[in-house]
């Protein structure tokens, strides 16, 4: 973690996001992808300053934005605009995409189950990557 998701996560940070929010699964899906803000800005054209008030949810992102960050977080945009209540739960990605092969996609499962703490994510898709890496 880097110094400023420390300080946005503490317990004496009233603007800490709030669980279930599109910000903190935004903060969520950077943090599992090992990523800053600064580097996530980097990928997406939007500011570092900006990112962070999305994450904190006072502002809500366009959708270009949106789709910026999806981009480079290596999520289905609809996993975001889900999140944020724009596109029905109906046929989520999460359960029914599938790769080539037809196999369900699992790190996107992994990465978008609700009922998971940000430990055990990052716990399984570890366990899963060296699974996939022993071949």
């Amino acid at each position: 973690m880097t110094t400023e998701d420390e300080a946005a996560s503490s317990p004496e940070n009233p603007w800490r996001p709030q669980p279930g929010t599109l910000g903190s699964f935004i903060r969520m899906q950077r943090q599992l992808a090992h990523l800053s803000l600064r580097e996530m800005a980097g990928m997406t054209a939007v500011s570092n300053a900006y990112l962070s008030q999305i994450e904190r949810d006072l502002h809500q992102p366009s959708l270009k934005v949106m789709q910026s960050i999806a981009d480079a977080l290596g999520i289905p945009a609809a996993d975001l605009l889900r999140q944020a209540g724009v596109a029905s739960p109906q046929g989520d990605s999460a359960t029914t995409a599938s790769d080539d092969s037809g196999h369900i996609d699992t790190e996107r499962a992994i990465k978008t189950d609700p009922r998971l703490t940000q430990a055990q994510r990052e716990a399984l898709l570890g366990v899963y990557r060296s699974f996939l890496a022993e071949g």
